[in-house]
């Protein structure tokens, strides 16, 4: 059975480390969405184009899952929602999901980000200390049973009758597409760095 991982934390937390780890330990494609905005974008990181590229990043580790492949993907993934809408996809595919949670507090995590910018700064964008305290606010820790994966995924959201079309929704497949409201409390439509 092929597995889609799913990394899970803020920005400085280890998330591409874990990705690599998972990569390397079970020969899994890895995709990571800073790698692709820098390449698309150099030192921008354009708001509009996070979820289009997200989305396009999930449509390969979906057809990577059917083709017999493991998937790391490697952005954060904030909200239940959109963990629920992954795992319940990777379940549609024959697929297991695994959710890989990765937190530290916040002085290390603004140390690590420090170094990251000051030694490698064509991999990261500046980010304030008001940024990672507005986003550790927002962020949906995952349950103990999520993390383990005895919890089932919960039903869509109200106005979506699967969790595949609430999916093409907080995932459109061009910039053009209307997006939620970005301060939503649900963070289902939350872009970051």
């Amino acid at each position: 059975m092929t597995t889609l991982f799913l990394t899970v934390g803020l920005p400085g937390t280890g998330k591409t480390t874990e990705a690599r780890r998972i990569e390397a330990a079970h020969g899994a494609l890895r995709l990571t969405k800073d790698e692709w905005v820098k390449a698309l974008y150099g030192l921008e990181n354009p708001r509009s184009s996070t979820a289009v590229i997200e989305g396009r990043l999930i449509e390969i580790a979906l057809r990577a899952l059917e083709l017999g492949t493991d998937v790391v993907l490697d952005f954060g993934l904030w909200s239940r929602d959109e963990r629920s809408a992954l795992r319940q996809a990777a379940a549609d595919r024959g697929a297991a999901a695994e959710v890989r949670y990765l937190s530290l507090p916040l002085a290390e995590q603004r140390a690590r980000l420090d170094r990251r910018q000051a030694s490698e700064p064509h991999t990261t964008w500046p980010m304030s200390d008001d940024e990672l305290t507005a986003w550790a606010a927002v962020i949906e820790v995952p349950t103990p049973g999520e993390l383990d994966g005895t919890e089932p995924v919960d039903d869509p959201p109200d106005g979506f009758a699967t969790w595949d079309a609430w999916r093409r929704h907080r995932w459109p497949a061009t910039t053009s597409t209307p997006r939620p409201d970005p301060d939503d409390p649900a963070g289902r439509s939350r872009t970051m760095p």
